[in-house]
């Protein structure tokens, strides 16, 4: 049902085109409630005063950044056991978002670091697991390209990049579960989860709707663009249509 409406929202009908409208001004509306509740409703922190408010865009773009690595995950899986290539463009155009998210998450991070702790980068594990990340899904954007330019094929568009990049794909969201458990696992400045905290989170109710807000748009902007992104890649990389071609598998031997 996610698959077939998903698909819907791809096509070129009125029905397609209204509702990708619609969630384009929801996203506008949430981002502009966001920013109000973040900038000004929310309070400034008690020990980090207002530097805190970076939280409103790191936090928001390290969360979507895994959202996106997981669509990776479930897009190149897919593509292995059926051997549909648009899944392999979903997992494209899924990582070049996730890149793009994790580096922001990088530099708003950085930023935030300056202001509280005086540095801009420490050999923090969170920090270093995260840009582990981001070379990871980085080489494999790299991986696509130089198979597409060694192969002569379409990035997006052939099985002889597709299933490569599909198994390295479900090979590099083994670093995300090391990214988000590393403040547990070893001794970071990185404060532990809070919303997501077992007990009362310990945080201002408007601080909490700021951040879920800020969540919540991101979250829906990184679906517009990635349904723009793999709409792109269905004109420009897409094979000519060939019901033999269409039937033909990813094969995982």
């Amino acid at each position: 049902m996610m698959q077939a409406s998903t698909v819907d929202l791809l096509t070129d009908t009125a029905g397609a085109a209204a509702a990708r409208r619609t969630m384009t001004w929801v996203t506008g509306g949430l981002a502009t409630a966001a920013t109000v509740a973040g900038g000004w409703l929310a309070p400034p922190d008690e020990l980090q005063g207002d530097a805190q408010r970076l939280m409103y865009l790191h936090v928001p773009a390290a969360w979507v950044a895994y959202a996106a690595f997981a669509v990776v995950l479930a897009a190149s899986g897919a593509y292995l056991i059926g051997g549909d290539l648009r899944w392999d463009r979903f997992a494209r155009a899924a990582a070049e978002l996730g890149v793009v998210l994790t580096a922001a998450a990088i530099g708003t991070g950085s930023v935030w670091g300056h202001l509280v702790w005086g540095t801009w980068w420490t050999w923090d594990p969170r920090l270093v697991s995260t840009a582990l990340l981001l070379l990871a899904y980085a080489g494999y954007l790299a991986l696509r390209r130089t198979l597409a330019e060694h192969r002569g094929a379409r990035d997006g568009g052939d099985h002889r990049v597709a299933r490569p990049a599909a198994i390295a794909g479900v090979a590099g969201f083994l670093l995300v579960p090391v990214v988000h458990f590393s403040v547990v696992w070893w001794r970071s400045l990185h404060q532990q989860a809070t919303v997501l905290a077992p007990h009362r989170p310990p945080i201002d109710p408007r601080m909490a709707t700021a951040l879920l807000l800020a969540v919540a748009a991101a979250t829906l902007a990184a679906f517009c663009l990635l349904l723009h992104r793999v709409r792109h890649l269905e004109r420009h990389v897409a094979p000519e249509p060939s019901p033999a071609a269409a039937r033909t598998p990813a094969g995982v031997g």
